[in-house]
């Protein structure tokens, strides 16, 4: 199948290449790398033959939003885009709505699988019309894991529900990665423990525990045992905040997930208000001993 794939990052390559080395015709484009077919998306138009299959990999947000745009204003009737970023939702379900308004088909893919896609194949979560998911098929195909079972791949449902599918299962990564990463800490905090490492590398087989995020957490700490090398500042893409806001709408308890976004704002600070404020508290209630910030100079 020829598909034109836009952003080519390191989910977008991987995809690119996973689809070429399995006989897809890929034509690409990202203005970042000289590695590319076209130079536009007016170029990338002309590399695809009619009705033609437009596959963005960017960012959620406003490059997506821009990219879109563009592409409804070169795009023909009977085209299809698909987003395979990390949109919102309900930006997914409006961009259906106006692509629809110029015959243009639309579908939301939510992607899992980051580097190691390119090997193992990717998650796949998509939303759209029968129609236009069976058209789109050969791609999706390729992308997840092989075997006879649909396991890596679903059609979650109308447009919306691909994107929907994808912030919930970034929610419950956000809880699984905070959940791992306090063990560690315990581990490495208890005299006991001579190797927190060996023992996060024997749950990888046997334990109910052991999940392929746990695995990537021993090979990191194999790779830098203490993590000496790296700080604790963590980001948000933001799936995880729509995923607490999504919960609060519909009145679902989520207390794992939301603590373990607050766990990442809390990362950002060098020194936290609110645990300065907790501290202060401990000594005019109880007298209990607070640490004085060193003055320099």
């Amino acid at each position: 199948m020829q598909l034109g794939m836009i952003g080519l990052g390191r989910m977008g390559h991987g995809m690119t290449e996973r689809l070429s080395e399995h006989g897809h015709d890929m034509k690409t484009y990202d203005p970042n790398v000289t590695e590319r077919t076209s130079a536009s998306l007016a170029e990338l138009k002309e590399q695809l033959e009619a009705p033609r299959s437009f596959w963005m990999m960017i960012p959620a947000g406003k490059i997506t939003e821009d990219t879109f745009k563009q592409l409804l204003e070169i795009a023909d009737e009977g085209d299809i885009i698909v987003d395979g970023g990390n949109s919102n939702f309900r930006d997914s379900k409006r961009r259906y709505v106006e692509a629809k308004h110029k015959g243009i088909h639309f579908i939301d893919a939510g992607v899992s699988g980051g580097i190691w896609g390119r090997t193992e194949g990717y998650g796949l979560m998509v939303g759209g019309s029968d129609a236009d998911v069976a058209r789109a098929m050969p791609i999706f195909d390729t992308l997840r894991p092989p075997g006879e079972q649909a396991d890596g791949f679903v059609h979650a449902g109308a447009v919306g529900a691909g994107h929907y599918a994808k912030m919930v299962h970034n929610g419950i990564e956000y809880g699984l990665m905070h959940a791992y990463a306090e063990g560690y800490e315990l581990l490495a905090a208890e005299d006991l423990i001579t190797d927190p490492q060996a023992v996060i590398q024997a749950w990888t087989n046997g334990t109910v525990v052991r999940s392929w995020l746990q695995q990537l957490l021993a090979r990191a700490l194999r790779e830098d045992p203490g993590f000496t090398d790296i700080s604790g500042y963590t980001e948000d893409s933001g799936e995880g905040r729509w995923t607490v806001q999504e919960a609060i709408q519909h009145r679902v308890p989520m207390p794992v997930i939301a603590a373990s976004l607050f766990a990442r704002f809390a990362s950002r600070q060098d020194d936290s208000p609110t645990m300065k404020a907790v501290a202060a508290l401990r000594n005019q209630f109880g007298g209990h001993a607070v640490q004085r910030v060193a003055l320099s100079g």
